[in-house]
C-alpha cells in the first residue's frame, strides 16, 4: 500500500491536540481513501477512540509495529 491520500506524523503534535488533529485529517478523507499515521508508540488508545466515535467507517492495518516507529494505514469507507 503505497498510495495516501494523507499523512500525519503525530509526535509533531502536543498531545492533547494529537487526536484531534487525526480525526480533523480522516474526516476530510472521501470514501476509499486511506491515510497513513506515523507515531512512536502503538496507537492502540486511538484505535479504541476510533472504534467508539467512527464505529463501521473505518479499516485500521498496521503497517510497522517497532519499538520506536508505529505506522497504520487507517481507510475510510
Amino acid at each position: 500500500m503505497s498510495e495516501f491520500a494523507a499523512k500525519i506524523y503525530s509526535p509533531e503534535y502536543e498531545p492533547k491536540d494529537r487526536h484531534p488533529a487525526i480525526f480533523r485529517l480522516f474526516d476530510s478523507l472521501k470514501s476509499g481513501e486511506v491515510m497513513e499515521l506515523t507515531n512512536d508508540h502503538d496507537p492502540r488508545p486511538l484505535h479504541y477512540q476510533f472504534m467508539m466515535e467512527r464505529e463501521g467507517q473505518f479499516t485500521w492495518e498496521y503497517l510497522e509495529e517497532g519499538r520506536e516507529v508505529w505506522r497504520v494505514a487507517i481507510g475510510k469507507k
